[in-house]
C-alpha cells in the first residue's frame, strides 16, 4: 500500500477517536499530560490492534462482522453518551460525572471507535496485504489525533462551563448514529 493511501486511511480511522477525545476533554476541563498520554495510548492500542485481529479473522468471519460492526459501535457510543447526558442534567447535588479516567469507560469507547479498523484488517487479509506496518501507522496516527482531541476539548471545556458534559454526550451519540447510518442507509 502506498504511504499516502496508508496515511489517509489512518487519519480516517483516527477521526472517531479524535471526536471522542474532544468529548472527553470537554468533560474533564483539566487533565495532566500523563493522563492524556494514557488515554491516547489506549485509543491507539485498540485502533492499532483491531486491524491485526481483523486480518487474522480474514475471510471466514467477513460477512458476520460486517453485519453487526455498526450496531456494536452505535450501542457502545450511545450508552456512554446517554450516561453523560443523564449525568449533566440530573440534580447538581447528585451529579457524579462519568469518569473518563475509568479504564472500563475508556476501553468501551476505544472498542467502539476501533470497530471500523477491524473491518480494514479483514479487507487487508482478503487482498493478501501485510498488516504490520499499517497497524503501527494507524496506532501512531490515532495517538496523535487523540492527544490533540483531548487538548482541544480541555481548552473548549474551560470556556463552556460545567454542563459541557451534555454536549460531549450528544457528540458521542451523534458519532454512533453517523456510523449506524453510514452502514445501513448509505451502503
Amino acid at each position: 500500500m502506498e504511504i499516502l493511501s496508508l496515511l489517509l486511511l489512518a487519519v480516517a480511522l483516527a477521526m472517531d477517536s479524535f471526536a471522542v477525545s474532544i468529548s472527553t476533554g470537554l468533560v474533564l476541563q483539566r487533565i495532566e499530560i500523563k493522563a492524556m498520554g494514557k488515554i491516547s495510548f489506549l485509543f491507539a492500542l485498540f485502533q492499532g490492534a483491531m486491524p491485526v485481529v481483523g486480518w487474522r479473522l480474514g475471510l471466514f468471519f467477513e460477512n458476520q462482522i460486517k453485519a453487526i460492526d455498526h450496531w456494536v459501535a452505535f450501542l457502545l457510543l450511545s450508552f456512554i453518551g446517554g450516561k453523560m447526558i443523564f449525568e449533566a442534567v440530573k440534580d447538581e447535588s447528585e451529579n457524579k460525572s462519568i469518569n473518563p479516567y475509568s479504564f472500563k469507560n475508556m476501553a468501551m469507547l476505544a472498542i467502539a471507535t476501533s470497530i471500523d479498523a477491524l473491518a480494514v484488517g479483514i479487507s487487508f487479509s482478503l487482498l493478501g496485504m501485510d498488516i504490520a506496518v499499517p497497524a503501527v501507522v494507524i496506532g501512531i496516527t490515532t495517538f496523535i489525533f487523540s492527544f490533540l482531541g483531548l487538548t482541544l476539548g480541555v481548552k473548549l471545556g474551560g470556556f463552556m462551563g460545567n454542563k459541557i458534559e451534555f454536549l460531549g454526550g450528544l457528540i458521542l451519540i451523534g458519532l454512533g448514529l453517523k456510523i449506524l447510518l453510514e452502514h445501513t442507509l448509505f451502503q
